[in-house]
C-alpha cells in the first residue's frame, strides 16, 4: 500500500488562532497585558513573563493540563485559552483548569487568603453554548462571564475572588464595546480592519511566519505526531482510529503509565510512543 503524506499546515498559512502562532504572538509581554486588560476590563501591572503550554500536574495519580497562556502579576493569575474548534464540556475543563491553577499557586503552609485572584479566559472562534442538545440553536452572546453567586439571593457575594469568561468571536457583531467588538471580528475573520490593536497582532504574525526560529520550531512541533501518521498509512490503518490511539497514548503519558504498558494497550510502536513523550516533555521516573 502506497504511503499517504500527513499534510501540516503550512506556516504562511497560519492565523494568530492556530495553535503555535498564538502562544508565539503572546510571547510580546506588551501584547499580552494589552489583550486581557481588554478583554477582562482590569489592569494589570508588573507580569511575570508569560508561562507557554505552562504544564500543572500536581500529583502522581492527578490528570495534567496544559495551559496555552498562564501569567501572573501582584495580585492575579490569568490563564489565556484559544479554542478554534468546538470542544466537548467547555464548562467541566475551566472548573478543573481552575482547580489546577489554585493547586499551583497555593504552598505548603499558606493560608487560602493567600490565593490571588484567578481569571480563567477563553477566546472560542463558535459560540459554545446551546439551547439544544442537538447544538443547532446556540445562544448567541459574544461573551459570557461566569462567576459564583448565591441562589437563595444574587446579592450575597462568595467572594471566591475567581472569574470565567468565555467569548464567542463568531456573534462580534452584537458586542456593544466597539474595541472588543474588533477584536472578536479579528478573530473570527482573520480581517484586522481599522482598529490599532487588531493590526498590531495581524502585523506581529507576519512577522513571526518570517522568523527562522519559529518556522524551525513549528515544522518541528508535530514531527512525531508525523511520523505516527505516516506509519499508520503504511500498515493500512484509519485515520480515526490511529488518531483516538495518539489522544489515548497522550492522556495515558500526561497520567505517568509506563511507555510499554501505553505501546501494548494502544498498539502503537514502543519507539513511536517514546517520541511522543519526548515532544510532551514527559519524562519518566
Amino acid at each position: 500500500m502506497a504511503e499517504t503524506t500527513y499534510h501540516q499546515k503550512p506556516v504562511d498559512e497560519l492565523t494568530f488562532t492556530d495553535d503555535g502562532m498564538f502562544q508565539a504572538v503572546l510571547r510580546n509581554k506588551e501584547i499580552c497585558a494589552e489583550l486581557v486588560e481588554r478583554l477582562l476590563h482590569i489592569k494589570v501591572g508588573h507580569i511575570e513573563y508569560p508561562e507557554l503550554e505552562k504544564p500543572i500536574k500536581p500529583f502522581y495519580t492527578t490528570k495534567g493540563v496544559r495551559l496555552d497562556v498562564y501569567l501572573k502579576d501582584e495580585d492575579k493569575i490569568i490563564d489565556v485559552e484559544m479554542q478554534s474548534s468546538p470542544q466537548e464540556a467547555l464548562g467541566k475543563r475551566t472548573r478543573y483548569y481552575q482547580s489546577m491553577i489554585d493547586m499551583d499557586s497555593l504552598m505548603k503552609g499558606q493560608d487560602y487568603t493567600e490565593l490571588k485572584e484567578s481569571y480563567v479566559l477563553f477566546i472560542c472562534k463558535n459560540d459554545p453554548f446551546f439551547k439544544d442538545n442537538e447544538k443547532k440553536n446556540p445562544y448567541g452572546l459574544p461573551c459570557y462571564t461566569f462567576q459564583n453567586i448565591c441562589k437563595e439571593n444574587a446579592i450575597v457575594n462568595l467572594n471566591d475572588k475567581s472569574l470565567k469568561v468565555i467569548y464567542n468571536a463568531s456573534a462580534y457583531r452584537q458586542e456593544k464595546d466597539e474595541k472588543i467588538k474588533a477584536f472578536l471580528h479579528y478573530i473570527s475573520t482573520n480581517e484586522p480592519g481599522e482598529d490599532d490593536f487588531s493590526n498590531r497582532l495581524s502585523d506581529l504574525v507576519e512577522i513571526i511566519k518570517d522568523n527562522e526560529i519559529f518556522r524551525s520550531d513549528y515544522a518541528a512541533m508535530n514531527l512525531h505526531d508525523r511520523d505516527i501518521m505516516r506509519l499508520a498509512k503504511k500498515e493500512g490503518l484509519e485515520e480515526g482510529a490511529l488518531q483516538k490511539a495518539i489522544e489515548t497514548a497522550t492522556n495515558m503519558l500526561n497520567d505517568k503509565i509506563p511507555v510499554e504498558n501505553i505501546a501494548r494497550y494502544v498498539d502503537l510502536p514502543l519507539e513511536k510512543v517514546e517520541e511522543l513523550a519526548d515532544k510532551l516533555d514527559i519524562n519518566e521516573n
